[in-house]
């Protein structure tokens, strides 16, 4: 179930990149990219890249000659953000490649996650720096959740999933833990709130539908018309939200050292 609701392709990249990622993801991308402090010449390694919001502000913001390495799964996601690149769970990069590591938003989509939180040890230098973000809880993320109770509206029985991954990975002390058994030290987990925002309710919504696998699931139950569950999402935020929506969120940010 975590690789179906894991699989961006088709159109999903786009409405993730110019919908979603104002309202969800720019404000914690701004946030991490602003933590690695990588000396001049040293190299980072991005882990779930999507489509490279946080590769461009690392690049803007970190010194020229630092060496980015963008690495995601989908290749719809790649092709968007314009690379070809590996598994997080199985690097192919000798131990000790690079001064940090960074991840936003994509641990919880990788099934084998203890793994994934290993290799990004194993490449890290000594005194090197893990830095990712994980949503908090659904029920402190207004708009997604919004979202998720109205399409599950329309599939009483069986209901769709795909929320159940991205926020699924909530729980600081099973983080913690895992860090620390992967071989990390000086785990330091920062929760910290935001305000999405989106321009209209219809284009929150049709980045809630089209911009994540849960609108593939629907279009292949094939019972609702995918554009029937848009306009319901999109009525249920303008109701809660206002329009244009302003809502809470909430994520986890995590730093630690090798």
């Amino acid at each position: 179930m975590v690789e179906k609701n894991a699989v961006f392709d088709g159109t999903i990249p786009q409405y993730y990149d110019t919908h979603l990622g104002p309202m969800f993801f720019e404000p914690y991308a701004r946030d991490l990219a602003g933590r690695p402090d990588v000396r001049a010449g040293g190299a980072v390694l991005e882990v779930a890249c999507g489509t490279g919001r946080v590769t461009r502000l690392l690049r803007e913001r970190l010194p020229a000659s630092v060496h980015i390495t963008a690495t995601d799964l989908p290749d719809a996601m790649l092709d968007y953000a314009r690379g070809r690149f590996p598994d997080a769970a199985a690097l192919p990069f000798p131990d000790g490649s690079f001064a940090a590591v960074v991840c936003q938003f994509g641990y919880m989509f990788v099934p084998e996650k203890e793994a994934a939180m290993r290799e990004a040890r194993r490449v890290l230098q000594p005194g090197g720096s893990l830095h990712f973000n994980v949503w908090d809880r659904l029920e402190e993320n207004d708009i997604a959740r919004t979202s998720h109770e109205t399409i599950g509206s329309f599939f009483p029985e069986n209901p769709p999933t795909f929320y159940s991954v991205p926020f699924g990975l909530h729980d600081t002390e099973r983080i913690r833990m895992m860090l620390g058994e992967a071989g990390f030290i000086d785990v330091r987990i920062e929760t910290l709130p935001q305000e999405s925002r989106s321009p209209s309710a219809r284009d929150a919504a049709l980045g809630l539908i089209r911009g994540n696998p849960v609108g593939t699931d629907i279009r292949e139950r094939g019972t609702v018309p995918i554009e029937t569950v848009i306009d319901a999402v999109e009525s249920a935020i303008r109701e809660r939200f206002g329009d244009p929506p302003r809502a809470r969120m909430r994520a986890h940010v995590i730093t630690a050292r090798a």
